[in-house]
C-alpha cells in the first residue's frame, strides 16, 4: 500500500490555492511539500495542519492505493 495525496492537489485547484499558499497557510516546510509532492509518507501532524487549514477532512488530502508489485 502507498500514500497518494491527489485529492489534496484536487482540492487545491478546485479552490484556487497554489502549493505555495498551501505552505504558508499551514506553515509546512518546502521539504514537507516536496515530500507530498512525491507521495511520500508525512507525519500526521502535518496531514492535521493541511486539514484545519483547508477546514476538511482526511480523505480530502490522503487517499491509500495499492502498489502494483
Amino acid at each position: 500500500m502507498a500514500f497518494s495525496y491527489k485529492p489534496l492537489w484536487h482540492l487545491l485547484l478546485d479552490r484556487g490555492i497554489t502549493k505555495t499558499q498551501l505552505r504558508e497557510m499551514t506553515g509546512i516546510g518546502t521539504a514537507t511539500l516536496a515530500k507530498l509532492s512525491k507521495d511520500q509518507e508525512v507525519s500526521m501532524s502535518v496531514i492535521h495542519k493541511i486539514c484545519i487549514a483547508l477546514d476538511c477532512e482526511i480523505q480530502d488530502v490522503v487517499q491509500i492505493v495499492k502498489k502494483n508489485d
